[in-house]
């Protein structure tokens, strides 16, 4: 029996597959806790939640583009891998230089520090990955 072949451009397979797999975990992480922060604490730290809820938000964006074939999923993959990354940077610095604005943490607060810097990496390893020859050749296919 032969065994099936992954499509040249699907980012489904190989890496892909551990990275997908990853965004899966952050995805219900991410919303189901940030849920449960802005239902039942929102006023003891709005902007840590409301960026946690982005966060998750940026999560669900990434799974899904990854997760589909074609050249728009392939940009729209990018440019969330993008925002999560400026994000994880940008949250991670001011939660530093600025700890009094974040009374709880964010999945992006210290560089993604309570998620052992998971947040850190996964944009990195995603964009290394979309823009590898394979990932590369996914955004040739059809739309």
């Amino acid at each position: 029996m032969r065994r099936p072949t992954a499509h040249a451009g699907d980012r489904r397979h190989g890496p892909g597959r551990v990275i997908l797999a990853l965004y899966l975990i952050f995805v219900i992480g991410t919303v189901s806790r940030s849920a449960a922060q802005i239902s039942t604490r929102w006023e003891e730290a709005p902007l840590a939640y409301g960026l946690s809820a982005f966060a998750a938000l940026v999560y669900v964006v990434i799974l899904v583009s990854l997760s589909v074939r074609g050249r728009a999923a392939w940009w729209v993959s990018t440019i969330a891998l993008t925002v999560e990354l400026v994000g994880v940077l940008v949250v991670g610095t001011w939660s530093v230089l600025a700890p009094q604005m974040f009374p709880d943490a964010t999945v992006w607060s210290t560089f993604g520090r309570g998620y052992l810097f998971l947040p850190l990496v996964l944009p990195v390893l995603g964009l290394w990955w979309l823009l590898s020859d394979r990932g590369a050749r996914a955004a040739a296919g059809p739309d």
